[in-house]
């Protein structure tokens, strides 16, 4: 019996080696923007919750449960194959148009149907994961906080912004960190419908001069680092907690410090 052989240098070179360097930019670009678009609507869906009419919080609440409840393919496949057909025949149309300027480096095209459903979709998925994380962070914060924001004088969207949010943020960084890295491995799903995304050219690969072992390790190895990469940048960039040895009460020293700030930035 013939034994396997291994080329790994045909898969880090030449031909396959550009497939791979497509399919890893295309995650990284499909991951930023989702990311952008998942942290924007997981703002807008907390601060529906915390708004004090009815309509706001039944609105958040209906989507939060909407996209919670539907498994990922499902979605994934309705915006691309369903919800992109209803636009507009014009959007359609300048969408699929030539766009200069809309080409990233390695032939990635944003303005691209699979490109759009792909962020999209994996943006809305996502943001419900971060509302609830930014929810159960809010839930840790001392009602004191609030309190005390309210005696420096801050209005309930000025307390939200400079008191509670950013200490939700603390408490909850490390699960929001999580939700970003499962957007980012969600990508090679959300990609793969119709794009060609790392994982899919393994064929190609495999057909031109390697093993499709070799090249699934090699993309096994490029999602590895780059998760890795990802959860250390994002960690380092992060909120730190503040140094527990104050000499003040922590529920009401964090809100005076951030309320002051809070004053000094909006005038008041």
């Amino acid at each position: 019996m013939r034994g396997i052989t291994f080329d790994w240098a045909g898969v880090v070179t030449g031909q396959p080696a550009q497939w791979l360097l497509s399919g890893f930019l295309t995650t990284v670009y499909v991951t930023v923007a989702g990311c952008v678009l998942a942290s924007a609507v997981a703002l807008v869906v907390v601060a529906l919750r915390l708004a004090p009419g009815r309509v706001g919080r039944y609105a958040a609440g209906t989507f939060v449960e909407i996209f919670l409840n539907t498994p990922i393919l499902v979605q994934m496949l309705f915006w691309y194959f369903a919800a992109y057909g209803l636009l507009p025949r014009t959007w359609r149309l300048f969408i699929n148009a030539d766009h200069p300027w809309a080409v990233l480096p390695v032939n990635v095209i944003v303005l691209a149907p699979e490109f759009l459903c792909a962020a999209w979709g994996l943006g809305l998925f996502t943001a419900v994961f971060l509302a609830q994380e930014l929810r159960t962070g809010l839930n840790a914060v001392p009602k004191g906080q609030t309190e005390a924001a309210m005696a420096q004088g801050l209005s309930s969207w000025q307390t939200l912004r400079f008191v509670l949010l950013p200490q939700a943020l603390v408490n909850a960084w490390q699960p929001l960190v999580g939700q970003y890295l499962n957007l980012m491995k969600l990508s090679s799903l959300a990609t793969g419908i119709g794009l060609a995304e790392l994982t899919s050219q393994v064929r190609k690969i495999e057909s031109y001069n390697a093993h499709s072992l070799e090249a699934f390790a090699v993309g096994t190895a490029i999602y590895l680092a780059l998760g890795v990469a990802m959860g250390r940048l994002l960690l380092l960039v992060g909120p730190k907690r503040p140094d527990r040895k104050r000499s003040a009460p922590p529920e009401r020293a964090g809100a005076l410090v951030v309320a002051s700030s809070a004053r000094g930035s909006d005038g008041i």
